[in-house]
C-alpha cells in the first residue's frame, strides 16, 4: 500500500471523528434543553409569561397610539353634548356606533400583530435559566410561541371626576384584555394581560350635566349600553 493509501486513511479518520464530536455536541445542547425544560419547568414558565407580557403590552401602547395619531380616536366623534337654551350642559351622550366600531378595529389589530411575533423575539437563552449574571442571554436558545384565543376583548368605560369648582373631568377609558396561549417545548400554557388606556378627555367646564347616556361596553353590562344613568346636583 502506497502513502496515499495512508493519507486518504488518515482523512477520513478525521472526518469520522469531527462527525462524532459534532453529534456528542448536538446530544449534549439536545440533553440541556431537555433539562432546562424538566427541571427549571417553573422558572422557564414565569420567564415566557414575562416575555409573552412585555410584548402584548407593546403592541397594544403601539395600536393605541396609532389610532390617537391618525385621528381615528377623538373625543367629539365619541361624545356628543345636549344643551339647554343658555348653552349650559344637561347631558352628555355617546356615538355607540363608533365606540363599537373603534374598539373591534382596534382589538383586531393587537390579534394580528401578536400573531405576527416571531419565536426568536420571544425564545429564551438557556443560560438565563441558571440564575447565573455571566451566563445570562447565552447559550442555546429555548423557542417561545404565542397564540392569541377567543376570550380576548376590548371595551370601552367613562370616568367622571371633580376638576375644581364648577368644573368636571371626563375621562374615555379603552380597556383591553387579551388571552394568550404560551407554546413551549413539552408543554402550554397560557396568561392574561390587561390594558387601560385613556384615548381622550375633556373638561367640562359649568354645572353638573342632569343627566348622560350611560358609556360602557363592558360585556357584562352590554345589553344596558343605552340606559340613562341620573345625575343629581344635589
Amino acid at each position: 500500500m502506497g502513502p496515499g493509501f495512508f493519507y486518504y486513511r488518515r482523512r477520513m479518520d478525521r472526518r469520522a471523528l469531527t462527525r462524532l464530536l459534532l453529534a456528542i455536541l448536538a446530544a449534549v445542547m439536545l440533553a440541556a434543553l431537555i433539562f432546562a425544560t424538566l427541571q427549571l419547568r417553573p422558572l422557564l414558565e414565569s420567564l415566557a409569561v414575562t416575555r409573552v407580557s412585555n410584548a402584548v403590552n407593546r403592541i397594544v401602547s403601539e395600536a393605541v397610539d396609532e389610532a390617537i395619531e391618525t385621528g381615528d380616536i377623538r373625543y367629539d366623534h365619541l361624545i356628543s353634548f345636549e344643551k339647554d337654551n343658555e348653552g349650559r350642559i344637561t347631558a352628555v351622550h355617546s356615538n355607540m356606533a363608533a365606540c363599537n366600531r373603534l374598539q373591534s378595529e382596534i382589538l383586531d389589530l393587537i390579534l394580528t400583530r401578536i400573531g405576527e411575533v416571531s419565536a426568536r423575539e420571544l425564545s429564551i437563552p438557556i443560560g438565563s435559566l441558571t440564575g447565573s449574571a455571566l451566563l445570562a442571554g447565552r447559550g442555546p436558545r429555548i423557542s417561545v410561541r404565542m397564540e392569541s384565543v377567543g376570550s380576548s376583548s376590548a371595551w370601552f368605560e367613562n370616568e367622571f371626576t371633580s376638576a375644581g369648582i364648577n368644573q368636571t373631568n371626563h375621562r374615555i377609558v379603552l380597556h383591553i384584555d387579551v388571552s394568550v396561549a404560551i407554546l413551549l417545548p413539552g408543554f402550554t400554557t397560557a396568561t392574561r394581560v390587561t390594558n387601560a388606556v385613556t384615548v381622550a378627555e375633556t373638561v367640562i367646564v359649568g354645572s353638573v350635566p342632569d343627566t348622560y347616556t350611560y358609556f360602557s361596553t363592558t360585556p357584562s353590562t352590554y345589553e344596558d349600553d343605552m340606559k340613562d344613568y341620573i345625575l343629581n346636583n344635589g
